[in-house]
Order: structure tokens, then sequence, then C-alpha cells
């Protein structure tokens, strides 16, 4: 069985696809109500205020699958249109408190980044998720990124992954004089234009990605949880059309995880779990 074929035969397979069960939306929902019962507000808590049965969600055998199965996974039916906006980022910074340690997601600290059409695409320094733009395949400096859907595009909007190691294995088997050059002068591109053989691979890399059958699509729906390894996958959506009411604009909640679990990383690839606590002056 070829490896690059993986997530093509996936296509036809959603036990990737885990729906959550009366009992564990109660238990989140008993969860948070005791963070608030101690007067604590989302992101000033920690793991024990917010009380979880070891197997209610099963977090330990996803965090297993994450990094050492598939790579990736979707918790659905969470009903987050009976909560309230704080509600909801109690609960999902709870469940990423039981997986690990949220990260900071940019300078300004955010734990819980707002993937949503709220940024003038005409501006250079507007992120690409901060639009409705195609948003190219790319990891993020941490673990595992987690995507919870609050809200679907009017049209549009499909989340894509692709693995990583497929990639790898078909420049191996049918480029494997890229191999090699592609790593080694990866760390010499500092400040140097790229050569001819560079240029080449990351045009290979690009083209295999975007091949079908190295992809898997879903749409997401609302209360969907997208847990992604960004060691094993890579992840992207299409372009979308949101509706003209911004109160029913595509909307997504992005939490950033280091895990207990994680690989070690090569010396030379130290690889980041999030930006740096803002230091603050006395």
């Amino acid at each position: 069985m070829r490896t690059s074929s993986l997530l093509a035969q996936l296509k036809g397979d959603t036990s990737w696809m885990h729906h959550l069960t009366d009992a564990a939306i109660a238990q989140l929902e008993s969860a948070v109500a005791h963070v608030k019962a101690k007067g604590l507000n989302f992101p000033h808590f920690v793991k024990d205020d917010f009380p979880l049965a070891d197997d209610v969600l099963d977090l330990k055998l996803h965090s297993e699958e994450l990094e050492n199965g598939r790579g990736f996974l979707v918790l659905r039916g969470l009903p987050v249109e009976r909560y309230i906006e704080e509600d909801i980022h109690i609960m999902y910074y709870g469940i990423g408190l039981h997986m690990g340690i949220p990260v900071r997601q940019n300078p300004r600290g955010d734990l819980l980044g707002l993937v949503m059409n709220v940024g003038d695409a005409t501006q250079k320094t507007t992120r690409v998720y901060e639009t409705n733009l195609y948003l190219p395949y790319h990891s993020d400096p941490s673990d595992v990124v987690g995507l919870l859907c609050i809200r679907k595009a009017k049209q549009g909007g499909l989340s894509s992954l692709v693995s990583v190691a497929a990639i790898y294995n078909e420049i191996l088997q049918n480029h494997p004089e890229y191999l090699r050059q592609y790593i080694e002068l990866g760390h010499e591109v500092r400040h140097l234009p790229l050569s001819k053989v560079e240029i080449e691979a990351l045009d290979l890399f690009d083209e295999i990605m975007h091949r079908e059958e190295f992809r898997l699509n879903m749409m997401l729906e609302p209360g969907d949880l997208q847990f992604a390894n960004n060691d094993a996958v890579l992840h992207s959506r299409n372009e979308f059309e949101d509706h003209e009411v911004h109160e029913l604009h595509r909307k997504r909640l992005r939490l950033w995880v280091k895990m207990p679990n994680a690989r070690e990383l090569a010396p030379e690839f130290p690889g980041r779990n999030g930006f740096p606590a803002l230091l603050t002056t006395p």
C-alpha cells in the first residue's frame, strides 16, 4: 500500500470523525459552570479548575492518534449555538488545558485566535486567515493546531489536509535526486538566492501537495473541533463567500497546543511553540 494514497483512502473512511456523546457534552458544560462558580474566566484558570474525567473525551487516545497515528481528527457535535461566547472560550480553552499547554499565537499573547474575514485583503499587512481568500497549505508553530467551527460560510471555506510524510515518500520514490539537496541546501538559503535545484525541489513539493490523491477535504460544521499535528500534516482552506449579514459571517476559533507526548526534534531543528510572553516593565 503506497503511503501517498493514504489520505485518498480516508475519503471513504470516517473513523477519524468522533461524535461527542450527550454525557461528554454534559460534563463539558459542568466544567464551564465550575470555572464560573469559582469567579474565574478565560484565560485565567488552570486545568484543575476545569474538571473532566480522563475518559470523557478520550483525550489521551486522541493525543496518541495525533502524535503516532493519522495526525489529525475531528470531534463533532458540540452545540455551540446554545452557548454565549465566554462559555465557548472557557470550554475550548479547558479542552486545550487537558490536552497540553495552550500557547500564544501572536505578539499580543492571544491564546484563542479569531479566524474570520475581518481584514482588508488589499493591505499587505493583513494575514490571509483574516480574509476570505484561499489560504495556502501551511503548518503553525505549535505541536498541534485546533480549529473550532462556530459558523460556516455562505459558500466555500472547505478545509483540506495533506500528509507531509506522503509528500516526502513520493519525492523519495520518484524523485530521489532532489531529496538530499533539498534538505542540505535548505540550511544555506539565508541571505542567498535560491539555486536552480532548490527552486525545482520547492516546485515539486508544491505540485505533489496539490494532487487530488494527496488531499483530504472536509467541510467543518458548526460545533466541529478539528485537531492536526503540525509535524505530520499541512492544512489549508479554499476561498469562501460570506453571508451578507455580519452576524452570520464564517467564524472559527484557533487553538495552539504544546503537547506532552510530542516527538523530540533534532537539535538543528528546535521548533517553536507559540510566541514568547510579552516583557512588562515594573
